[in-house]
């Protein structure tokens, strides 16, 4: 007899990326180590930055926008009176400033980069222009005009600061370029500053105290590395959900829409017995239109109890 083929990997790794890699990398081992065939990350981290990286497996790609879009919570560590090309350790340095600002002042900085505050995106990002990232651009010598972009900051404080070091605390909308944000309130200082480290320790819903390093999983078997797996379903678990019987699972994994008048309006998840999750509908005018689904068909055709 032939060998079993193995199941498909599919699920959400919470790893704990080290410093010295980049995201692609440190994706392409986890997806080596899980031996699985299609993989993405939920948003990028700079290879001097470390932390939450969630890691998306199979069919669970198919949902990785949602984690992409959430608040990220980061640890920043900045050094006052250095300006770099790039904003953070790896760049040139520009200049050097006398640190003449104590606590009380970076205190009353602070305030000015809550809420709804604009950034121009840094030269040295992956952002694209004419099809080419950024830094291609940086690395060539060459400036591009880029317009200032609307994020959120939703919380920022001050956790030490012992000039020239700074730690602070900062929770932010997707999109937010804490490199930018050390930059600017060096620059709301007069002294200049740059980022030295930084650790991002919780997306979404999900916190670094869960994570998983690439040597902890070195260190395990395959069904225990499997095992470090959470459900797809965990990316959206924000969206009410929808019980769905045997026949109505079928129609919607088939594509069509089905009547509900229950549902509430919007994006819901949908699972079918025993709880099965299938994907993504959207109730509209009383019926559920599949918005997106996984590839596995409900195996529930039998009669229920």
């Amino acid at each position: 007899m032939g060998l079993r083929p193995r199941k498909p990997i599919s699920g959400v790794l919470l790893l704990n990326k080290p410093v010295g890699i980049t995201s692609n990398a440190a994706l392409q081992k986890a997806k080596w180590l899980l031996n699985a065939k299609k993989a993405g990350h939920t948003g990028t981290l700079d290879p001097f930055a470390d932390g939450l990286l969630p890691l998306c497996f199979g069919e669970a790609t198919k949902f990785s926008a949602y984690l992409l879009d959430a608040d990220k919570h980061y640890r920043a560590v900045l050094q006052l009176g250095v300006t770099t090309s790039t904003g953070d350790p790896e760049g040139d340095v520009l200049g050097t400033c006398k640190i003449t600002v104590d606590g009380a002042d970076v205190a009353a900085v602070l305030p000015r980069f809550m809420g709804e505050i604009e950034q121009v995106p840094p030269m040295h990002s992956a952002l694209k222009h004419q099809g080419r990232p950024l830094y291609e651009y940086a690395r060539a010598g060459i400036n591009i005009e880029r317009p200032a972009r609307r994020v959120h900051i939703r919380e920022l404080r001050l956790l030490e600061c012992a000039p020239p070091r700074v730690v602070l605390d900062v929770q932010c909308s997707a999109g937010t370029y804490i490199r930018t944000l050390a930059q600017d309130i060096g620059a709301a200082l007069g002294c200049g500053a740059h980022l030295t480290s930084l650790t991002r320790t919780a997306a979404g819903g999900f916190s670094l105290d869960h994570a998983h390093t690439l040597a902890d999983l070195e260190a395990l078997d395959a069904s225990q590395r499997q095992a470090l797996l959470l459900p797809a379903d965990c990316l959206v678990a924000h969206l009410p959900a929808v019980q769905l019987g045997a026949a109505d699972a079928e129609a919607l994994c088939q594509g069509r829409s089905i009547a509900h008048a229950d549902a509430p309006p919007g994006l819901a998840r949908m699972y079918t017995t025993p709880h099965t999750f299938i994907g993504l509908a959207n109730a509209e005018a009383g019926r559920l239109v599949p918005h997106r689904l996984i590839a596995t068909q409900p195996a529930a055709r039998h009669t229920q109890a």
